[in-house]
């Protein structure tokens, strides 16, 4: 060993290692558990499981009323069947040997930036809107997006539905939203901003545009003060319910590699029509 390497060895106290994973969220001592300094034996029948979420996550307890509008969000995108690849994926991969928590990864691992991610683009759009927004009109301001959009042919997150023409978890997340305005509770500028995306993205279509699930949920985030970064995670912590309820109905039947389509059906070939190698002149070669 070298000098140099003999020095910094001596120079590392024991602080030095205990201060490499420090961290302000779990105090954990033989015979004491904590997190953000509250004991589990208090948090243990007296916080849900949204408020122990909303704890770990920005260090103190919410509000009643802001742990109710994170509960919808969560409550909101659980699941939505085996036609979201994530669910059938965890649907195939529990039928072959992984087990439930490989099964689970499987779903979880497919939740990226197209199936998984829209929640959280929206979020980062909705803050780009507000901050834009402090001196110029909210209306302005979306027209301008929009029509930034409209000319990349993007497509605007957290809007419109595939399965969906109105996404039925729009409407009472909204409604949750609008009533803690009312209170007091949450401000309302992040609803308003999609509420004004949603009216100016109709304009001129046969039929409207409304926010889906992942847009009514990015509201509430936003408007609950969550990082933008934040919101796929939230969005996984949901979905894992889902995903966890699928692989156990799978493993439950029984059945054993469950392809995408039902073993009658083939795959439409597309390739090269069939030939004899025998036939066939090796490259190079004549």
């Amino acid at each position: 060993m070298s000098n140099a390497r003999q020095d910094a060895l001596d120079r590392t106290s024991i602080r030095d290692v205990t201060d490499w994973w420090s961290t302000a969220i779990s105090d954990i001592e033989p015979g004491s558990i904590r997190f953000r300094g509250f004991a589990i034996e208090q948090l243990i029948g007296t916080v849900s499981f949204p408020q122990m979420i909303w704890l770990m996550l920005r260090g103190e307890l919410p509000s009643p009323a802001h742990a109710s509008l994170l509960e919808n969000a969560l409550v909101a995108a659980v699941d939505h069947g085996p036609q979201a690849p994530s669910i059938a994926a965890a649907r195939m991969a529990s039928t072959c040997g992984v087990g439930l928590h490989g099964a689970m990864s499987t779903g979880v691992g497919l939740l990226g930036d197209v199936h998984g991610g829209a929640g959280q683009q929206c979020m980062a759009l909705l803050e780009h809107i507000r901050s834009r927004s402090s001196d110029t009109p909210v209306i302005d301001v979306v027209a301008e997006v929009v029509a930034d959009h409209r000319s990349r042919r993007a497509y605007i997150p957290g809007f419109g539905h595939r399965f969906h023409a109105h996404d039925p978890r729009r409407d009472p997340l909204l409604g949750a939203v609008r009533a803690q305005v009312e209170a007091g509770t949450v401000e309302g500028a992040y609803l308003e901003i999609a509420e004004e995306i949603e009216r100016q993205i109709s304009i001129g279509r046969s039929a409207p545009v409304p926010m889906n699930v992942d847009g009514a949920t990015a509201v509430i985030y936003a408007e609950l003060g969550f990082a933008a970064e934040l919101g796929r995670g939230l969005f996984i912590l949901s979905r894992s319910v889902g995903i966890l309820a699928h692989s156990w109905e799978e493993i439950e039947q029984g059945r054993r590699i469950k392809g995408p389509i039902p073993p009658p059906l083939l795959p439409t070939y597309t390739g090269t029509a069939h030939r004899d190698v025998a036939n066939t002149v090796p490259a190079g070669e004549a």
